[in-house]
């Protein structure tokens, strides 16, 4: 599928079947600030290599994008850091809830990937000892690669995050029992919570991404690890729906509780989608099912 006739009107009628369906998830109300989300809204951006972009939906609201930032500080750890990144955090999918104690013990507060929360604090932590100002520095770093200067933290779920964020506090604290958290965890913590609450519409999240999606377009990252990036997308992008999301739709990925996902088929396109309403899993439930009807109807994967 090459045109954009055929990309656009597939896109309509995917997007038609699923705003049809009615959604079983529930929206993240343990945090209260994404509980007033109106959950029935639905939007999508692709942007194709070809310059084809189509926008449908709910794509110019605002979502709080969530675990999908993780992506974004990996990507600056990784620019700044190198392979030293992967001494800290592991690479490996983890099989568990994205905030999951339970294998932190065994692996002596290795996290077991950087797409977890524990393995995101991690980043978070390493970010906060090499940037002077960690919250400016990083969200001048999202403006730069995104193009959108407009772009902010969201003050009161950032708060609100903070006000029920026991576990994510426990796992800091844990981690740094074992030495792989270096500063304080309050403000690691702080940057975490902050990080998590950056605000984009689909069509600003699909721009963002353009630069592990159309690598020849940036100097972010270099090729190889660009491929290391999306592989780690590919494998630990959803949590523990990470195998069901590569066999049902096959494309590296990145969700997050605030119903926001993004996805992209290197050197093809790339392509966000938003719908407030989770699985039981903490993926978008209408998200899910719009990407894999998607890439069945394209017949494009990365398989």
């Amino acid at each position: 599928m090459n045109t954009a006739i055929n990309y656009i009107n597939i896109l309509k009628k995917v997007y038609q079947s699923i705003e049809a369906i009615e959604s079983k998830g529930e929206t993240a109300k343990y945090i209260p600030e994404l509980d007033k989300v109106n959950p029935n809204q639905l939007g999508v951006y692709f942007l194709s290599n070809s310059n084809i972009e189509y926008g449908i939906g709910d794509y110019q609201t605002k979502l709080s994008i969530q675990s999908i930032s993780k992506v974004l500080s990996l990507s600056l750890a990784y620019k700044l850091l190198g392979e030293r990144v992967w001494e800290r955090v592991g690479v490996e999918p983890s099989g568990n809830p994205f905030n999951s104690l339970i294998q932190l013990e065994s692996d002596n507060g290795i996290p077991r990937n950087p797409l977890i929360n524990a393995g995101a604090l991690v980043i978070c932590d390493m970010l906060v000892s090499q940037l002077e100002n960690p919250k400016h520095d990083f969200l001048k770093f999202v403006r730069e690669v995104s193009a959108y200067k407009e772009i902010n933290y969201c003050e009161s779920t950032a708060k609100s995050e903070e006000s029920v964020g026991f576990r994510n506090k426990a796992l800091c604290n844990y981690i740094k029992s074992f030495g792989n958290i270096e500063n304080h965890p309050d403000v690691v913590l702080d940057f975490y919570f902050h990080m998590c609450s950056i605000q984009m519409t689909c069509q600003e999240l699909a721009n963002t991404f353009t630069f592990l999606a159309f690598s020849d377009e940036t100097s972010v990252l270099n090729v190889r690890q660009t491929k290391r990036i999306n592989a780690i997308m590919q494998t630990c992008g959803f949590y523990d729906e990470s195998g069901e999301f590569a066999f049902k739709v096959g494309l590296p990925g990145k969700s997050g509780v605030g119903g926001g996902i993004i996805a992209l088929h290197p050197e093809k396109y790339c392509i966000a989608v938003w719908s407030p309403k989770l699985n039981e899993k903490g993926n978008s439930y209408k998200g899910m099912k719009f990407l894999e009807l998607f890439t069945t109807e394209t017949e494009l994967s990365i398989f």
